[in-house]
């Protein structure tokens, strides 16, 4: 039996795509075949470069998702640009860092209102008109947080916790009507967020001797998930969190 990872035909919508994580799982899916509608505050032209150099279609969508007031703007403009959403991948997040006797309401519900309500709601609407035609995938972009509690991120292991339970409860809902719902939890990934960790020796050194693979994740290693999850290679697979972090919680 020939197991496909194709995505010729689909329309998929990231979130959070100008570097990084978001930027590698956009081009991955482009280059699976899929065309692909980018949304987020800032305009990402390479990333929109980079998928219009597969072939495939490219559709930006300005929106600053700090709130759901852009919610089903950007559902419909990504319609408008691609046809239909097969493929959503809630990409876009932020953290706040602070000691925990002084966090403020204001971080709390800065990070809680991006990296959990938004996601909920715009997988919602997302995921309506993939239930009319009976074939979708959400993929969630959770955190090794999911599971542990970190330090001086009370707000954001709350969410990326809440990422995992939402996950499950949209899985369980949508798995009947032909939508599968995932997440990945990636683990220490070189970006521009982790520069200041890699660059500091002793805190690079402590994360490298946890790390069974004995280096720091790529943001393509992220991406080789995301297509599995996307393609019709994984339609049996659902409700799961998938932690792609170099052995990091094996350890």
């Amino acid at each position: 039996m020939a197991i496909s990872f194709d995505l010729s035909g689909k329309a998929a919508l990231v979130t959070g795509a100008n570097t990084g994580i978001g930027q590698a799982i956009a081009v991955a899916l482009a280059q699976a075949g899929a065309d692909v509608a980018v949304a987020g505050r800032s305009q990402p032209a390479e990333t929109l470069d980079l998928i219009a150099a597969t072939g495939r279609n490219a559709v930006n969508i300005k929106a600053d998702l700090s709130s759901i007031e852009p919610v089903q703007r950007v559902i419909d403009e990504a319609v408008a640009g691609l046809g239909k959403v097969d493929i959503l991948v809630n990409n876009a997040g932020i953290i706040r860092r602070d000691d925990l006797l002084q966090f403020s309401e204001e971080d709390w519900d800065a990070v809680m209102d991006t990296n959990l309500k938004t996601l909920f709601f715009l997988s919602q609407a997302a995921a309506k008109g993939m239930v009319e035609r009976q074939n979708g995938k959400i993929v969630n972009i959770a955190s090794l947080l999911t599971f542990q509690g970190g330090i001086r991120v009370p707000s954001y292991a709350a969410a990326k916790s809440g990422v995992g339970g939402v996950t499950k409860a949209m899985a369980n809902e949508l798995a009947p009507k032909g939508v599968q719902v995932n997440a990945i939890a990636p683990g220490y990934i070189a970006t521009n967020n982790t520069a200041a960790l890699s660059a500091d020796e002793t805190r690079n050194r402590q994360i490298l001797e946890r790390i069974p693979t004995g280096r720091w994740g790529r943001p393509e290693d992220i991406a080789g998930a995301a297509v599995f999850l996307a393609s019709p290679a994984s339609d049996y697979v659902t409700g799961q969190v998938l932690a792609v972090d170099g052995g990091w919680l094996a350890r």
